[in-house]
């Protein structure tokens, strides 16, 4: 791999830090951003049930609010429970922005990453094509600077590229989601807040 990297010249540089970036992205996002973590699958049914016995306290609601991005959606719900509808509808909202904005971290500088890496690439390639042209002179071209410089444009378009895929592909996996998630949360915050007004059971 060092020998790669050395005929791909300085250019990759930029390249190789992206691609640790992404790489360090990806795998937080992975571990970040697991159903079980983020939607725990009975949550609801327990706060429904703290509801119907009557005891939502400041702790159950600080608790709930800490157990996962779905608890902090339902403890708005649960700190407006008096409330009118509305007002109830509008407190969750205003928590499920906060909470999108969370599930979101790191999305833009990976996708970021995925649309810049085949720019960088192409300026190494720029490079590269600066050296060939750099080598031709009145009495011909010196073979071994014409074939650094092919080295340069061609390695760090392959290097470019190559971090690009991988670094959309999980972009738009991750998008998509972190949009499941919050559909997700506003139904059974919706749902919540239904069994509080009485129009469901």
């Amino acid at each position: 791999m060092l020998p790669i990297l050395q005929a791909a010249g300085l250019p990759v540089i930029p390249l190789l830090i992206a691609s640790l970036v992404a790489l360090a992205l990806i795998v937080e996002r992975i571990i970040y951003l697991r159903r079980a973590k983020i939607l725990p699958p009975q949550l609801l049914d327990e706060v429904v049930r703290v509801y119907h016995n009557g005891k939502i306290t400041k702790d159950v609601v600080d608790s709930l609010e800490k157990n996962s991005p779905l608890g902090v959606v339902l403890a708005a719900a649960l700190r407006n429970v008096d409330a009118p509808r509305e007002v109830m509808k509008e407190s969750i909202e205003e928590a499920g922005r906060g909470v999108a904005h969370v599930l979101e971290r790191f999305l833009t500088t990976l996708g970021t990453i995925a649309s810049l890496a085949p720019l960088m690439g192409l300026f190494g390639t720029v490079i590269g094509m600066i050296e060939i042209f750099g080598s031709t002179n009145s009495t011909g071209a010196n073979p071994a600077q014409l074939a650094h410089g092919i080295s340069v444009a061609l390695y760090n378009t392959a290097f470019g590229i190559a971090i690009a895929m991988p670094a959309l592909i999980a972009y738009r996996h991750f998008r998509a989601l972190v949009d499941s998630f919050i559909i997700d949360m506003e139904m059974q915050a919706v749902k919540f807040v239904d069994i509080v007004h009485g129009a469901r059971k």
